[in-house]
């Protein structure tokens, strides 16, 4: 690699990394180069990206943000694939898990930061169990509509009670004239 291409690797990398909320180190030995194609495309539908990197590179990039970022160098080592999430770290983290499962246990999770925070292997393991975030909103969204549901039908009894209280005083009145 050039070094203009490194300059530019570094730079771009550290765009990325500013615009995710979500990576992940996987050490991807053992995948042959079909794997790492499905991978990437399973990643890329729950909303994340994989690439190959340099450690060196990723060190330098990482060390050149502006923001408060915890130290990976002792988890650069050997062959480092980076996940970033885009849309949270449930998504990613179950496609990474259920690949795992189905292909030797590769790619090894290593480390991974979610908002600014290290999340080891424990941690990455209940985020892969997690529903989806479709799920959960959708459950979330259930919780609000039942009590509201309740509510509404409360409402039409004591109204069906007092249209009948009305109906029934009505009758009294014309009864009672008559």
């Amino acid at each position: 690699m050039k070094r203009a291409d490194k300059e530019t690797f570094v730079k771009e990398f550290r765009e990325r990394v500013r615009t995710t909320s979500v990576l992940y180190l996987m050490d991807f030995s053992g995948l042959d180069v079909q794997s790492m194609t499905q991978l990437r495309q399973r990643l890329k539908e729950s909303g994340g990206e994989f690439m190959v990197v340099k450690n060196r590179l990723v060190i330098r990039a990482l060390q050149a943000l502006d923001v408060e970022f915890p130290d990976l160098t002792e988890h650069l080592t050997g062959p480092t694939g980076v996940v970033m999430g885009f849309d949270g770290p449930v998504e990613p983290a179950k496609a990474l898990s259920d690949f795992a499962k189905k292909n030797q246990s590769r790619p090894v999770f290593k480390v991974g930061i979610v908002d600014q925070q290290l999340v080891d292997i424990a941690q990455f393991q209940q985020l892969a169990k997690l529903p989806p975030r479709d799920q959960l909103l959708a459950g979330l969204a259930g919780g609000f509509q039942e009590p509201l549901t309740s509510l509404v039908a409360a409402l039409q009894g004591k109204l069906q009670e007092v249209l009948g209280l009305m109906e029934a005083l009505r009758h009294g009145s014309e009864s009672g004239e008559g």
